[in-house]
């Protein structure tokens, strides 16, 4: 089967062929640290999360995934400024609660993690050579800035499809030294009422690097001049994508092969916001949903569509979770914690569904259908079947990141833990057995009292025609 991804610059959907056969390069754009992530922020983690794990599961790739950490920007010195606290501690201090949030909703460690403050030599290199080839040149009016000029890239809007001349101005630096509003910043001269902290000697005057300017300088040295897919949200195509996009390419690099730009979380149409305070910061849904919820939460609509948050996503997002768990702890009752093996078989259908430009949405069709028929088979005494259906699950759930046996999710891997899993399925069925006797014996009280004990242990019965099953009801906090 061949992998298909929709790639933003031809607004086609392409069969995907890495750089280096067996090998795929990545890079996604990751947080400005100005603040504590809401789920909105990190959206674009999730889906390529997944995009990673089918590429290593589902095509055996040996993947490199850069993430950076914006960590100097306007915002960030803007956040700190009148503040007791250094913009760097601040910065850190957010770089620290993103990193939390990430490994709260099992996102995987990237290869690289590298910060922007810790690349200002390549910085600086690509701004000499964009100088020397004509495309970028210093203020002329003593600021220290150095701008990319836009005019001398004829490609410049075809990421985002535009005409330059429909483009609005670049807000990101004083105009009065560019010589078209358009040009953005390659380099910020250094302000007076800045911290000394927060520029850097170069050439061209102590200043601090431009947003865009970060990213085409990392990727390049982490991931050659020519990598497979560029990531993010779909409000980076323009302009950061569109502007990293025209520097490397008029540095003479190829850059991206694939551009992969992921919607937004929105609330009642629009994109989530700090507007809505720190009700959606990840830290604070996970004191009251648990995090596999959220997890799915995301994970649950195609990355390039819109996710509508509203009172109850998060109940409709437990609710699937408990269904596949339930399955699970019925299926394979001597395990706490069971990772997937990379050796089960995937459904066709689930593979196809993700080659297809990672069609979750189909792939989790699959999941709860399989797990219908995992149900199924336990209901007719099938148990063996079941267990090896319950495998297939778990295999499927592990790429989109939400299996619910995982130690991730589970706090742990093994040994003890299925040790404990064993003795609670004996005391639980032998709970079930005396259930059943005092009902033959027409003794409902009895028969209502345990149902009632186990309810209150977090043991939910189901009655069924082969007999009483029971789950262990995931709590949200």
């Amino acid at each position: 089967m061949t992998l298909q991804l929709f790639d933003s610059a031809t607004r086609t959907q392409r069969d995907f062929v890495p750089v280096t056969p067996g090998k795929v390069g990545m890079y996604i754009c990751g947080l400005t640290t100005q603040g504590a992530p809401h789920i909105g922020h990190l959206r674009f983690a999730v889906a390529f999360d997944i995009l990673r794990r089918w590429l290593v599961r589902g095509h055996g790739y040996d993947v490199t995934l850069v993430r950076n950490v914006t960590d100097i920007d306007d915002k960030i010195l803007r956040k700190a400024d009148g503040t007791d606290e250094p913009w760097w501690a601040l910065s850190y201090r957010n770089e620290r609660y993103t990193a939390e949030a990430l490994e709260l909703l099992g996102v995987l460690p990237p290869t690289y993690e590298p910060r922007a403050t810790g690349h200002v030599p390549e910085m600086v290199g690509l701004i000499d050579r964009l100088i020397e080839r004509g495309h970028a040149y210093p203020a002329n009016d003593g600021s220290g800035d150095v701008y990319f000029d836009v005019r001398s890239w004829a490609e410049y809007g075809r990421l985002s499809n535009q005409s330059l001349d429909d483009m609005v101005a670049a807000d990101d630096a004083d105009p009065r030294g560019k010589r078209d509003p358009r040009d953005f910043a390659l380099w910020k001269g250094a302000k007076p009422e800045e911290p000394d902290t927060a520029s850097w000697p170069t050439p061209y005057g102590t200043g601090r690097p431009g947003w865009h300017l970060e990213c085409s300088a990392m990727a390049r040295k982490y991931l050659g001049d020519a990598f497979d897919i560029h990531g993010g949200g779909i409000d980076l195509r323009f302009p950061h994508h569109e502007n990293e996009q025209a520097q490397s390419h008029a540095a003479g690099y190829d850059f991206a092969g694939y551009w992969l730009h992921n919607g937004w979380v929105t609330v009642k149409g629009e994109k989530m916001g700090k507007s809505l305070g720190n009700a959606m910061e990840v830290q604070h849904l996970v004191t009251e949903h648990d995090p596999l919820t959220v997890r799915y939460f995301l994970t649950a609509a195609h990355y390039r569509s819109m996710i509508e948050y509203h009172v109850g996503s998060l109940d409709e997002a437990a609710s699937a979770v408990e269904r596949i768990e339930g399955f699970l702890r019925r299926a394979l009752p001597t395990h706490t914690v069971l990772e997937a093996d990379p050796a089960v078989e995937l459904p066709v259908e689930f593979a196809e569904a993700m080659d297809d430009d990672l069609g979750v949405t189909g792939a989790l069709a699959v999941i709860h259908e399989t797990v219908r028929s995992g149900n199924t088979a336990l209901d007719e005494g099938a148990r063996d079947e079941a267990a090896q259906i319950a495998l297939t699950v778990v295999a499927m759930t592990d790429v989109l990141g939400v299996n619910p046996l995982s130690g991730v999710w589970a706090g742990g891997a093994g040994g003890r833990e299925d040790e404990l899993a064993g003795a609670l399925d004996a005391v639980v069925r032998t709970q079930i057995e005396a259930r059943a006797e005092a009902r033959a014996a027409r003794d409902f009280e009895t028969a209502d009292r345990i149902r009632d004990e186990l309810t209150a242990a977090g043991i939910t019965l189901e009655d069924t025609p082969s007999g009483a099953r029971w789950t262990l009801t995931r709590r949200e906090h």
